[in-house]
């Protein structure tokens, strides 16, 4: 008997030994708190950092912003002011050459209608074939300007009655040469437009016009709408060798040929879209005249 509960106090003397070994010691416990404490302080520190050089990028970056934003004002103003500039010096420059224009006109049978015309029929025209308005305008501002080179023509031959000689029609064919040589060195697209309009407009779509013998779409098509609707009103127009002609016998002339002039003279594409819109050619003509002409019919 005594035997037995000596052996039950043993065991549940090893019963509680071995539970006291899972239990963490007071010691042990605090080194474990101790070290989580410091790795958080740790974190907590670099996070503080972190958050600071972020804190710093962001004012850093605001403050570029803001130098952008102040070089972006002072740039536009800058370039509003240079834009200003350069329209005034191109409007300066445009007046110029509508003013010698004007003046090559007086030593030539063309009035100041045919010049205002041919405006109207080349706006007209690059409508119909699909232009934007502003391009369409540009091409109205800078298509009187097609024969400034005249200005360098003697005016012995401009003004003579009859037929020229071969030397006086080489003068003649040097004018749109002498014409984009006044309109060159400026960088305006507008009068880049209007050189490309002077050198051009007496080319031929079959390769038979001056001065450089151009054909097909060699010639820019400015060059191209300029001389169809220059041609026109010359037809239309009294001349010292010609009488004028009627609309209806202009367009037959224009779309049929005769000795002076062939259909083959004219940008294919051009011609059929005049073919359907030639009542606006009339209507414009009709509209801007400074003295009624006797028509041929």
């Amino acid at each position: 008997m005594n035997f037995k509960l000596h052996k039950s106090t043993r065991k549940r003397a090893g019963s509680s030994q071995k539970k006291s070994d899972f239990l963490p010691q007071p010691d042990a416990a605090q080194r474990q708190l101790q070290a989580a404490r410091s790795q958080l302080l740790v974190y907590a520190k670099d996070l503080k950092q972190m958050l600071e050089k972020e804190e710093k990028k962001t004012h850093q970056l605001k403050q570029a912003h803001a130098q952008l934003l102040t070089y972006a004002k002072d740039l536009k103003l800058a370039l509003d002011a240079e834009q200003h500039k350069n329209t005034e010096l191109e409007q300066s420059y445009t007046d110029t050459m509508l003013r010698l224009a004007r003046a090559s006109r007086y030593k030539d049978e063309e009035t100041g209608a045919h010049i205002e015309r041919l405006s109207h029929y080349a706006k007209s025209m690059a409508v119909n074939i699909g232009w934007e308005p502003a391009r369409a305008q540009g091409l109205f501002a800078i298509a009187p300007m097609h024969d400034v080179g005249k200005i360098g023509v003697p005016d012995a031959v401009l003004g003579k009655q009859g037929p020229l000689t071969d030397e006086e029609w080489e003068s003649i064919k040097q004018h749109p040469l002498l014409g984009a040589s006044l309109l060159s060195g400026s960088a305006s697209p507008l009068l880049e437009m209007a050189k490309e309009v002077a050198l051009t407009h007496h080319e031929r779509w079959d390769g038979s016009g001056y001065p450089c013998g151009l054909k097909g779409k060699q010639i820019p098509v400015t060059g191209r709408i300029v001389m169809l609707c220059d041609l026109y009103d010359a037809l239309r127009s009294r001349r010292p060798y010609k009488l004028a002609f009627s609309h209806v016998k202009t367009i037959d002339i224009m779309l049929n040929g005769n000795e002076r002039t062939k259909p083959s003279h004219f940008d294919p594409n051009l011609l059929e879209v005049f073919r359907e819109m030639h009542h606006q050619f009339d209507e414009i003509y009709s509209t801007v005249q400074e003295t009624k002409e006797p028509l041929r019919k």
